[in-house]
């Protein structure tokens, strides 16, 4: 059952946000950008009793994951204009894919491993 109320709380925030981006762009993308997916993992973590070393872990692989996205979200609005959707999509997964497998090489050397 508590599953189940994870999913609703969890999609009816996803729905929001999209309502809210269709309403007024600025304020949609204020929103999507903002921790929330991450800040509700961590409160479902916190909640199922999990250890602090195991909250704590999920952060920094939260950071070592985000970095390599960035780029997508500086070339996509280009590609769109360009390309359309579809192939906007299709190459910023290549580019995330990518850069992903930088940060893998490079953390490597400091003993992370995200892939």
């Amino acid at each position: 059952m508590f599953i189940v109320l994870k999913i609703i709380i969890t999609a009816l925030i996803i729905v929001i946000v999209t309502e809210i981006a269709k309403f007024n762009d600025r304020i949609g993308g204020l929103i999507a950008a903002l921790p929330i997916t991450t800040l509700l993992i961590l409160f479902w973590l916190h909640y199922e009793n999990n250890s602090v070393e195991k909250i704590s872990n999920h952060v920094s692989y939260t950071l070592l994951y985000v970095l390599p996205t960035l780029p997508m979200f500086l070339v996509f609005p280009y590609l769109i204009n360009k390309f359309g959707f579809y192939w906007s999509i299709i190459v910023s997964v290549l580019i995330t894919t990518f850069f992903i497998l930088i940060v893998h090489f490079l953390t490597k050397k400091f003993g992370y491993k995200i892939l």
